[in-house]
């Protein structure tokens, strides 16, 4: 366990490849039998996070959770006034909807709204993911942390779990405590980035494109070609046979393989390649893979991190294609246009570029270190006239679950397949929603979990934490919560509670208290993670978008991790008997 904890604090190996590595350990020693090491991998808890994850992806789809949205957000007249919009909408979607793909959806819909409204992204990005976060915490399937302690409950003691709304007589007057506090605090605390309120009118790109052969554009004028009259991108320069021609002339011819160079905005530039006989360059690296098929390819906003290998790189040799699967079209650096060749702009942190990928390649990249991932530009368009449809079983889904008619596992499975039947969602969109990273993390952390009670250690833990508190039941609560709460702000949150949860379970049994209200502390612990980026996922989302540094979330992330944390025991102490 103490190997785990540091290689997940001190290194950036990603937490599933820490959990499936103590996995092999703990069956290659024999402490655990192959049957233990794997049974994560069939727990109830983590197959319902898996099709949630569909079910969230036919709301997406299908523009459920934007109508949603759209309707709910409306132009508001002040920063405050914003923030309400975003609460109700936000915190209800991620009540049902695992609240993950609940802020990847949100995020464009929102950054595109702040610049309408004339407010800051960074002024909104960081209540998106808290609201979220809070609303995730309201149901039993808001989060996938509730469903897995749940799943481990029943699994470790053999009880019939917790409802779907059982968490929600702790959650609920929590959840209204943290928005009220955003809503007061947070305009003065958060910053103000105004270049990220115009984020993509103001910022230059470099983008170079390619006449077709054979396209209808040969042998027409720059005017007649429709080149001149696009709004906020202009033709700078064109490359014809090695030469450069400079401040063309409207009325100058193009012919087939001319390389035009365009300067402009993200939105524009999406425009501009959807002209009949303009191509992406073949220069920087494009192959005819990627030339084909179209509607199955997408453009990506994305900034590159410190840690990208191809930092350094000329963009002809950081071979994008061959280790992203995506090619470069565009790139802005400090809000200017990068002079010269685009196969030749060598790549700086910070530089943010227009990428042309598979959609394959936002599931992937959204959490990596190479890429902070801003945006998805040209997503498929949203099946609207099946949004009524995905609400109508995301509705019956929540229902059967909460009266009992059947379990959650099997309501989560109907739903998913619906969706696919229903046509709200592709069986691509519903593969892609699939987040592998989270559900290796999740199975893999069962077999910890599992090693920590057979070995002892959970009981030697759980009689240290108990000397501790001097046998005093309210403080034997207190540190749970504190230890949660750490253990989540430095590794994730899935996998701190995994790691809690026996061990708690063997505190309350030692010293004879009642373990519901111990494991509530667990769940809201694990998802109450502020302070950090790093510590949930949903933080790490808007990390990129909101132009945050790691300070701006230790700023009002503290003071939030204390305010819920003292609302939520608060109420424990007080509404649940922990004798």
């Amino acid at each position: 366990m103490a190997s785990a904890l540091l290689a997940l604090m001190l290194t950036p190996i990603k937490p599933y490849l820490v959990m499936m590595a103590v996995l092999t350990i703990l069956s290659l020693s024999g402490i655990l039998g192959s049957a233990e090491a794997l049974a994560g991998f069939g727990n109830s808890g983590l197959i319902t996070v898996a099709a949630m994850f569909v079910v969230a992806a036919g709301m997406h789809a299908s523009g459920a959770a934007d109508m949603l949205v759209n309707r709910a957000l409306g132009r508001p007249q002040y920063e405050r006034s914003a923030l309400l919009r975003i609460f109700g909408p936000v915190s209800l979607l991620s009540a049902f909807l695992n609240n993950t793909p609940v802020v990847a959806t949100l995020i464009p819909a929102i950054h595109s709204w702040s610049r309408k409204i004339g407010v800051a992204p960074s002024k909104l990005m960081i209540p998106l993911s808290y609201s979220a976060i809070l609303g995730g915490t309201l149901t039993l399937i808001g989060t996938s942390t509730n469903l897995i302690v749940n799943a481990q409950y029943q699994t470790l003691t053999g009880e019939a779990g917790f409802g779907l709304f059982t968490i929600t007589a702790i959650s609920l007057p929590v959840a209204l405590v943290g928005l009220a506090f955003i809503w007061l605090f947070f305009p003065r605390w958060l910053p103000d980035h105004q270049s990220q309120a115009v984020f993509a009118n103001l910022r230059e790109f470099t983008l170079e494109v390619t006449v077709a052969w054979d396209g209808p554009l040969v042998g027409r004028s720059v005017e007649a070609a429709g080149l001149r009259q696009l709004e906020r991108v202009y033709l700078v320069e064109i490359e014809r046979d090695g030469n450069v021609l400079a401040a063309v002339s409207s009325e100058e011819l193009l012919r087939g393989g001319d390389r035009l160079v365009f300067a402009g905005d993200t939105e524009s530039i999406a425009d501009l390649l959807r002209i009949p006989g303009i191509l992406p360059s073949a220069e920087n690296g494009h192959s005819q893979a990627l030339m084909t098929e179209r509607p199955e390819r997408c453009l990506v906003e994305a900034v590159v991190s410190p840690h990208c290998a191809a930092v350094g790189q000329a963009i002809r040799d950081a071979r994008f294609r061959d280790r992203y699967g995506a090619v470069v079209l565009a790139v802005a650096r400090n809000g200017e246009r990068i002079r010269g060749s685009l196969g030749t702009i060598k790549l700086e942190a910070g530089d943010t570029l227009l990428l042309e990928a598979r959609p394959a390649f936002v599931s992937r990249q959204r959490y990596n270190k190479d890429f902070l991932l801003v945006s998805d530009l040209d997503t498929e368009t949203p099946r609207h006239d099946r949004a009524w449809r995905a609400w109508a079983i995301l509705i019956g889904v929540i229902s059967l679950a909460s009266f009992g008619v059947i379990s959650m596992l099997n309501a989560a499975l109907l739903g998913a397949g619906l969706m696919i039947i229903s046509r709200c969602c592709s069986i691509s969109q519903a593969e892609r929603s699939l987040d592998l990273e989270v559900i290796l993390t999740i199975a893999a952390s069962f077999a910890l979990g599992a090693a920590l009670e057979k070995t002892g250690v959970a009981g030697y833990l759980a009689t240290g934490i108990i000397d501790l508190s001097g046998g005093h039941p309210w403080l034997l609560l207190v540190l749970t919560y504190i230890a949660v709460s750490l253990l989540t702000e430095v590794i994730t949150n899935n996998a701190a509670a995994i790691l809690m949860l026996p061990i708690v379970l063997q505190l309350t049994e030692q010293s004879g208290l009642n373990a519901e209200p111990f494991v509530f502390a667990i769940m809201m612990a694990a998802s109450a993670s502020f302070a950090t980026p790093l510590g949930y996922q949903t933080n790490l989302m808007v990390y990129g978008p909101g132009g945050y540094r790691f300070m701006d979330f230790v700023r009002v992330g503290l003071p939030m991790n204390l305010i819920v944390g003292a609302a939520t025991l608060l109420i424990l102490l007080v509404g649940w008997p922990l004798n």
